[in-house]
């Protein structure tokens, strides 16, 4: 099994804390469709012949697009690879974008999930983050995408924003659950380099975000989705049983996937690939029958540390034989693990090597002291 990943490099706004490639011009937005679709065709032996149960619209906005324009991109794919009658094909939106005629017309195209960026219920923190919809938007686009039959459904929100205050990131999760959310994506606020945010702490119109406010709000997450049944399955995700996301869940447990369009990357198995991050050089290149991508062969040694980076940060861990045998020829994994698990970070279960939940806000530093060179 493999996956499918079509980025599409275009949106309304740019929001203040994305460092995401797109592009609020859609002056190119026919071209990059015909490009994407010629990678598509160029790249159909990339998976050697893997099924794919899973295909996913990211970006960017995918939702941008006109259920026409998505068909185009789906029909080449059913073209040139073998697809799954039972797939998960999920459409990344924002609220602005969809209302019951589209939900219906992407619907009839094959998206059996969707993924709104909400971000927030409360218009203070959708203004303060620069995003294109309001609060009304936000719940109206959950109402007609209930109403439309839309049984797997997927929202993101941000935590650790200044102008979210514990009781209104309570309230966000108490408003999902009264809708029936079954999965819920839960991101830290981080400030990232090249974004607008960035740029506002550099000059000191914002402040770095507050950790103990982002500490506590973390919690208040876990507890209360716990609560509802809900399993903390990768750092940021959570779902009920059964509604875990298979596109995700592929990446973080070292599966096959190509990416499609500016900026997406590949995984065969063995190397890593990356697309150009440059609207126009993708659309040049691919006009004249070129990807423009690179590649990186990874060594056993990147291939371990990869798989520490992708499974710690989910609830399965890594397999303790595997890790082990690393440790027989490596002192310094051998000692800063034994610190982690000391310090109650990481615990050994059932033969495998998980991370608490309590730690998963600090991975990335847990996770780094554990690589190997």
């Amino acid at each position: 099994m493999a996956g499918i990943y079509i980025h599409i490099p275009f949106c309304k706004k740019a929001c203040h804390y994305c460092n995401f490639h797109f592009s609020t011009s859609l002056r190119l937005k026919d071209d990059m469709i015909d490009a994407i679709c010629r990678e598509l065709i160029l790249q159909n032996k990339f998976l050697d012949g893997e099924i794919i149960n899973t295909i996913y619209f990211g970006g960017g906005t995918p939702s941008i697009l006109e259920p026409i324009e998505i068909d185009r991109i789906l029909n080449t794919i059913h073209k040139y690879f073998h697809v799954e009658s039972d797939i998960e094909l999920t459409l990344e939106a924002n609220p602005d974008d969809l209302d019951k005629k589209k939900i219906l017309a992407l619907q009839l195209s094959g998206v059996n999930r969707l993924s709104i960026g909400v971000q927030s219920f409360y218009d203070r923190d959708l203004e303060w983050m620069n995003r294109s919809h309001n609060s009304g938007q936000a719940h109206q686009v959950i109402r007609d995408a209930m109403e439309s039959g839309v049984t797997n459904l997927n929202i993101d929100l941000i935590f650790g924003s200044p102008t979210t205050t514990n009781e209104m990131w309570e309230n966000n999760l108490s408003m999902a659950m009264e809708y029936g959310i079954k999965h819920l994506s839960c991101y830290a606020l981080t400030v990232e380099d090249k974004t607008a945010l960035g740029h506002f702490v550099k000059t000191g119109k914002e402040v770095n975000p507050d950790e103990k406010a982002i500490q506590e709000q973390y919690d208040i997450c876990r507890r209360f989705l716990s609560a509802k049944g809900f399993i903390h399955y990768e750092i940021s995700n959570y779902a009920l049983e059964n509604h875990f996301a298979i596109h995700n869940t592929s990446y973080w447990k070292g599966l096959k996937y190509l990416g499609i369009g500016p900026s997406s990357h590949s995984f065969n198995g063995f190397n890593r690939y990356w697309n150009v991050s440059n609207n126009k050089k993708y659309i040049d290149s691919l006009a004249h029958d070129i990807v423009p991508v690179e590649k990186e062969k990874l060594s056993e040694t990147d291939t371990f540390n990869e798989y520490l980076m992708t499974g710690l940060r989910t609830m399965w861990g890594c397999d303790e034989t595997y890790v082990n045998e690393k440790l027989k020829t490596n002192k310094d994994l051998e000692h800063h693990l034994n610190n982690h698990l000391e310090a109650g970070h990481i615990k050994l279960r059932n033969g495998r090597y998980i991370m608490t939940e309590e730690a998963w806000l600090t991975s990335d530093s847990i996770i780094a002291d554990l690589f190997i060179e």
